[in-house]
């Protein structure tokens, strides 16, 4: 916690992270803060000025400005809370990403070109096209080491004309920086130009876990890490991961890629087994409905079971030189498909207000219009039209 004095509030808008409407709030403005503001590949703190809760801190100039949706007078004291569970998660994977980038540097000479701290997971842009499993694992293997040893981090403000800033490693400061330049050191590993927070220990990084790689731009590699508690939080899902396949596939853990192996098996047999069932069915049903005395000139059939195949079958095995065919698939109150097949034009007519009706999408050519529907209860409104449609075609009917 911090006491300060509120300096100036004024109404603002923010936009939402995740996107969706603006939220309407005041930017307020402290004589000072322990709160950072986003930057450096690092998001913004959060926390309470007073009872009030900060939504985002972002850097204008030299100020840190706090957005709150309450309005704050100018002049006045308060107390400022900080959310220590997201900052000290932030160190950790802040400074966990400086101890990697240095060992990667430092072992294979891949420079890092950005980062980010993601919610999840962090992410650093390194400079090569590819990394071993060799390299990641000895990458790994080193960083923990440095972490056991523990080596202290430390801060420094340096005058921007210090000559020692030559040798610091750098990305480059804002265009809009003024004042001291801060420098965070990893004794006898790094030092690096940063404006983030960090551990003042690496034994309080707790431990580094690399995920991977994945391809990056422009021949690049990022490599996905962990720091730290979200290492844990990761185990545990893990765990009960493992603890829920254990119960699904009654066997041990070490067991449960040859289940699943031999479930996958399983699940194609019947697949395929199901398909020819179901193309057996469609034949049976074209059949059936062509051994009829006298065929109707509509024939409309639903199943919940089926696919575009299934329906293609028995327009082709019944036909469509006289009588219309309305076909669908799906669960009767969510998504489906549907196929209108018949004579060319009437088709052609039919098909776009058959798609209308249900809600779907649909193209056709040669006697034949299918495609997605959204509203399988509305067949009986198709069906209606159809049977319109067939009643004013022939009226002896």
């Amino acid at each position: 916690q911090f006491a300060t004095r509120v300096v100036s509030c004024r109404a603002a808008e923010l936009r939402p992270e995740g996107g969706g409407e603006p939220v309407r709030g005041f930017q307020v403005v402290l004589e000072d803060t322990i709160l950072f503001p986003e930057g450096g590949g690092q998001p913004d703190d959060r926390g309470l000025i007073g009872d009030v809760p900060v939504l985002r801190v972002t850097r204008r100039g030299p100020e840190a400005v706090h957005f709150v949706q309450e309005a704050l007078e100018p002049g006045a004291e308060v107390l400022l809370s900080l959310d220590w569970d997201r900052r000290f998660d932030h160190m950790q994977q802040h400074s966990g990403q400086h101890l990697i980038t240095a060992i990667a540097e430092h072992m294979f000479g891949f420079k890092t070109t950005s980062w980010e701290l993601g919610r999840q997971r962090s992410v650093i842009e390194l400079d090569t096209p590819s990394m071993t499993a060799e390299q990641i694992e000895a990458l790994e293997r080193s960083v923990n080491e440095k972490i056991r040893e523990r080596v202290p981090v430390v801060v420094r403000e340096l005058a921007a004309d210090d000559p020692e800033i030559e040798r610091v490693r750098s990305r480059g400061l804002p265009d809009d920086h003024a004042g001291p330049v801060r420098v965070v050191d990893i004794e006898g590993i790094d030092s690096n130009m940063c404006c983030g927070t960090h551990v003042s220990n690496l034994s309080d990084l707790q431990v580094i876990k690399l995920l991977g790689t994945e391809k990056g731009k422009k021949n690049k590699t990022n490599l996905v890490f962990l720091a730290g508690n979200r290492v844990l939080k990761s185990i545990e899902q893990s765990h009960s991961t493992e603890k829920a396949l254990t119960s699904l596939l009654k066997n041990g853990p070490g067991e449960h890629i040859e289940a699943v192996k031999r479930l996958q098996s399983s699940v194609k047999l019947l697949q395929k087994n199901n398909l020819n069932l179901l193309r057996d069915i469609a034949v049976l049903i074209a059949r059936d409905f062509k051994s009829k005395p006298v065929q109707s000139q509509l024939f409309v059939l639903h199943r919940k079971e089926g696919d575009s195949e299934f329906m293609n079958i028995i327009a082709n095995e019944i036909g469509s030189e006289e009588t219309l065919l309305f076909l669908t698939v799906g669960d009767e109150k969510e998504a489906g498909l549907f196929l209108l097949a018949g004579p060319v034009e009437a088709v052609e007519n039919l098909g776009p207000r058959v798609a209308e009706l249900l809600g779907g999408k649909g193209a056709g050519k040669r006697g034949r219009f299918q495609g997605k529907a959204t509203k399988m209860s509305q067949r009986g409104e198709v069906q209606a039209l159809l049977q319109e449609f067939i009643s004013r075609r022939s009226p002896e009917a």
